[in-house]
């Protein structure tokens, strides 16, 4: 676990260069791309969600396209199209913008669910279909998209299948006024993301992925990830509980927090630590739990209080 460590601190420092003072979002986002998951930024305008994918692509050497969602958008304008050519009278595939390896998609929320829906096959299975003919995707392939938590107005919240497609959601959230005095000395005459090298190959990062899923998960804890999901389908407040799919993904993501740490196994801490970014927008409130204004995030906060956690061996 060394290694993955190693390669996995790389990326975060290197990220940091320029997410100045985010430190534990830049190490969910490489504990994300450790488990070839995708990530959905919530956040307001101006607190770096673009730039991340930026610097994290740069940081890879991976390709990256940047898909700016809007009402009027098709499905084909992001899987790409087949045009016919006169000249060999056959039809030609001209891929879209999500043909690449890391696709940063801008305010997804403001396209309309049919163009929304053009991303599921994509994140779940690594592949595109269009007239019919499937299209594999690069590795490795991640998407991170962003949207705007405020601005309601012309939006289209996503449905609850693409939001279980997404590993985890996470929130970068306004800089301390330390950092944000630090970004404006180093943005005075450039900005860093222009000078940012690549510090992991490709390769590397696929045989990292590979590490990561030997790590160690006792009985206790799968037993343990399986309670805590289990209690969030019985709560009063959710009329919608997590999915199988979403004990998976607190499963991976809490092999790969424990690689970072250089661990070969998985302590209940790391299961605490990401339940919240791997569960909370997987729930659906009560009709009753949204009147209240309850926030999913403090309910699963309290079913970590009150789900007993493991204190057995480990594997």
């Amino acid at each position: 676990m060394l290694e993955t460590r190693q390669l996995a601190q790389a990326i975060i420092d290197n990220v940091g260069r320029v997410i100045v003072g985010k430190t534990e979002a830049v190490r969910l986002t490489v504990i994300g791309l450790l488990c070839q998951g995708h990530i959905l930024i919530e956040d307001v305008p101006g607190t770096g969600k673009t730039v991340l994918a930026k610097s994290l692509a740069r940081s890879l050497g991976c390709s990256f396209n940047r898909i700016q969602f809007t009402p009027d958008m098709l499905p084909s304008d992001v899987t790409g199209v087949s045009i016919y050519n006169q000249k060999t009278q056959e039809f030609e595939f001209r891929p879209g913008p999500v043909m690449a390896q890391i696709v940063l998609t801008d305010e997804i929320n403001r396209a309309t669910p049919k163009t929304q829906a053009a991303l599921l096959e994509a994140m779940e299975e690594r592949q595109i279909t269009v007239d019919g003919v499937t299209h594999p995707l690069p590795k490795p392939f991640m998407v991170l998209a962003t949207q705007n938590p405020i601005e309601y107005e012309g939006t289209f919240p996503l449905p609850e299948a693409q939001m279980d497609r997404f590993l985890m959601r996470i929130s970068l959230g306004y800089p301390a006024p330390e950092d944000e005095m630090r970004m404006l000395e180093e943005q005075k005459l450039v900005h860093p993301l222009e000078n940012l090298e690549q510090v992991v190959g490709v390769e590397e990062l696929i045989e990292a992925q590979r590490a990561v899923r030997r790590v160690g998960v006792s009985q206790e804890i799968k037993q343990y990830i399986v309670d805590v999901v289990n209690a969030t389908r019985e709560h009063e407040d959710l009329y919608l509980g997590a999915s199988p799919r979403g004990s998976l993904a607190l499963f991976r993501m809490a092999q790969a927090r424990a690689a970072l740490d250089g661990r070969e196994y998985v302590l209940p801490d790391d299961v605490k630590a990401l339940a919240v970014a791997a569960l909370a927008h997987r729930l659906i409130m009560s009709s009753a739990a949204r009147v209240r204004e309850v926030d999913a995030r403090e309910i699963l906060k309290r079913l970590l209080r009150m789900v007993p956690a493991p204190g057995g061996e480990i594997v």
